[in-house]
C-alpha cells in the first residue's frame, strides 16, 4: 500500500508538471480558478488532520495561511534580490526556499498557539483559535515592514500548476501517511476519548500539537502560494470568514475523510466562482444553498467510510 502512494505521488507531481508547461495554453481565468481549487485543496486537508482525524474545532487556520503568505512573500520581494544571485538567478530555487520558510513560521507559530491552548476542547478551542486568527490580521494591519494596513504589493507570479497541485498531492499524501501510521492511532484515539486514550499511557496534549504544527505547515505553504498567485497580499484576506471557508471544505466533505475533503474543495471553490454572476446577490446564493446542504446530510456530502472505523 505504502509502495502505490508513492507511485501515485509521483505521478501526481508528474502530472502537474506537464500541465503547468502547457499553462500558457490554457484560458487565465481558468487557470486562476484551477490554482485557487489546489490551495484550498492544501487548506482544507490539512485542517482535516486537525478537525477531523484529531478531533479538534480550530478556527484559526486562515492565521496559519497568513503567517506563511507573508513571511514567504518577504522573502522573495525583499531578499530575492539578493539571493537570486547567490542561487544562480534559478528562481524556481527561491520560490521552494520561500514556500518553506512560510511553512516553517507557520508551523513555530502553531506551536507557540497550540502548547497553551491544546489542552483545552471543543467550545473553549474554537474561541482561542478565533482570538489567534484576529491577533495575527491586527498585527499585520500595524506592521509598516509589510505594507501594514494597505497591504504587501509586487509580490512575484511564481505559483504555477506545478508547485500548487504537487504540493497538493504532497499535503494528501503527508496526512495520509500519519493516518495510517502510529501517530495516526494516537490521533484516532483522541478523537474518540481522550479520557480513555490517556488512561492507556496516550499523551492527548502530545498528539493534538504534532496535528496542529503539520496542519499550520502545510496552511502557511498554501499561503505562500497564495500569495505568490495574486501577487498582493491584504490582512482583510485571511480574515474570520476565510477560517469559516476551510472548516465549511472538511464539513461538508465529511470529517476525516481526505477524499471527501478533497472533492468539497473543489466543489465549493467552483460554486463560489460560478455564482459570481449573480453579483450583491451571489454570497446570499451560496449561505442558502450551504444551509440546504447541511440540512440535508449534516455528516458530509460523500460517504466514504473513515478510517478509523475500519481500524476499529
Amino acid at each position: 500500500m505504502i509502495a502505490r502512494a508513492h507511485i501515485i505521488l509521483i505521478a501526481a507531481m508528474f502530472a502537474s508538471l506537464v500541465v503547468s508547461l502547457a499553462s500558457s495554453h490554457i484560458d487565465p481565468y481558468f487557470l486562476d480558478v484551477t490554482l485557487g481549487v489546489g490551495i484550498n485543496i492544501i487548506l482544507a486537508v490539512s485542517l482535516n488532520l486537525i478537525n477531523g482525524y484529531t478531533g479538534q474545532f480550530s478556527l484559526g487556520h486562515a492565521g496559519f495561511m497568513a503567517v506563511g503568505a507573508y513571511s514567504a512573500a518577504v522573502i522573495t520581494t525583499n531578499y530575492g534580490s539578493r539571493l537570486l544571485p547567490l542561487l544562480g538567478g534559478q528562481t524556481w530555487i527561491l520560490f521552494p526556499l520561500a514556500l518553506f520558510f512560510g511553512g516553517l513560521m507557520a508551523a513555530a507559530v502553531g506551536l507557540c498557539v497550540g502548547v497553551p491552548s491544546l489542552r483545552l476542547k471543543g467550545d473553549y478551542l474554537a474561541i482561542v483559535t478565533l482570538g489567534f486568527g484576529e491577533i495575527i490580521k491586527v498585527i499585520l494591519q500595524n506592521v509598516d515592514a509589510v505594507g501594514g494596513a494597505r497591504g504587501l504589493i509586487g509580490i512575484p507570479a511564481y505559483s504555477t500548476l506545478f508547485w500548487t497541485y504537487s504540493i497538493a498531492a504532497l499535503t494528501v499524501y503527508t496526512v495520509w501517511g500519519l493516518v495510517h501510521s502510529t501517530y495516526g492511532r494516537g490521533f484516532i484515539a483522541v478523537n474518540d476519548d481522550e479520557v480513555a486514550a490517556e488512561s492507556m499511557g496516550i499523551n492527548p496534549t502530545k498528539y493534538k500539537i504534532i496535528a496542529f504544527v503539520v496542519g499550520a505547515f502545510f496552511a502557511g505553504l498554501a499561503g505562500g502560494l497564495y500569495g505568490h498567485f495574486r501577487q498582493v497580499l491584504t490582512p482583510t484576506g485571511f480574515d474570520f470568514n476565510k477560517s469559516i471557508e476551510i472548516v465549511v471544505m472538511v464539513i461538508f466533505g465529511g470529517m476525516g475523510n481526505n477524499v471527501g475533503v478533497v472533492l468539497a474543495a473543489i466543489l465549493l471553490t467552483v460554486l463560489t466562482e460560478t455564482l459570481r454572476k449573480f453579483g450583491d446577490y451571489r454570497m446570499v446564493l451560496y449561505s442558502a444553498l450551504l444551509v440546504v446542504l447541511m440540512l440535508t446530510r449534516p455528516q458530509g456530502l460523500f460517504l466514504w467510510p473513515r478510517w478509523k472505523r475500519k481500524s476499529a
